[in-house]
């Protein structure tokens, strides 16, 4: 597995996560993962972070997850930071739950979005039809939890006479598949999202789900603000050109 270093220093690691990987593993899966990756090329991450549970058949499975301090769904690619000791994990950590660090996405929906800008503030929760799935507004069962996202029209753009738009997309808290829910909240789902836009086609050119984690902004630990940024994917450009 080839996997590209964006930004490293003696605490901290940015990689640019491919679509198609999983961040770690889920205890049935034998697909390798940025976890496996970061257990051969970073041993010493080993156990930096916090493990994740859950039981099968009655036994209670360990997941490692090394250095991981935030997640990218499978799909998505893009920026992903790491830490490579047990302070910088908390260091980062805290800054996530205090919404200090900046994350900034690209997205090709479904649809023309009517706005230029926009801001979805609805709280997230569990779908009750399908255990996978995220839910923003009527209906969400579970614990609700805030979720904000703001949003740009970059473009508007037609292909084989279907509507798309490309976004840049700022959430400001980190739920799960935050993105991907509140876009289908506005109708315009992510493109080639097959739990939430399973019905409407993909755009000529693109195989994968069209959502990218463009940059993050975060302080190392010596106070110094750093932005790491991840170049648009050539099939991104293709389809919006």
């Amino acid at each position: 597995m080839k996997i590209k270093i964006l930004y490293e220093d003696s605490n901290i690691l940015a990689i640019d996560k491919p679509s198609g990987i999983s961040v770690h593993g889920d205890g049935r899966s034998k697909d390798k993962t940025v976890a496996d990756w970061v257990l051969k090329n970073y041993p010493k991450i080993k156990n930096v972070g916090e493990p994740e549970f859950f039981e099968d058949k009655g036994i209670k499975v360990e997941i490692k997850r090394p250095g991981i301090v935030h997640r990218l769904d499978r799909e998505t690619s893009g920026v992903m930071l790491l830490a490579k000791n047990k302070k910088a994990f908390e260091f980062l950590k805290s800054q996530f739950v205090n919404r200090e660090i900046k994350k900034t996405y690209v997205a090709i929906v479904s649809g023309s979005v009517r706005h230029d800008r926009g801001v979805i503030n609805k709280p997230i929760g569990r779908s009750p039809r399908d255990f996978r799935r995220y839910l923003a507004g009527r209906g969400v069962r579970g614990e609700i939890r805030q979720a904000i996202t703001e949003y740009k029209v970059l473009k508007r753009f037609t292909v084989s006479q279907t509507k798309y738009t490309y976004l840049e997309i700022r959430p400001k808290t980190g739920r799960t598949h935050q993105i991907r829910v509140h876009m289908k909240y506005l109708n315009h789902p992510v493109v080639c999202d097959s739990l939430y836009n399973p019905d409407n086609p993909c755009p000529k050119g693109l195989s994968r789900m069209g959502l990218h984690a463009k940059s993050i902004e975060f302080k190392n630990l010596k106070g110094e603000t750093i932005k790491v940024e991840s170049s648009i994917p050539k099939e991104f450009k293709e389809v919006v050109r």
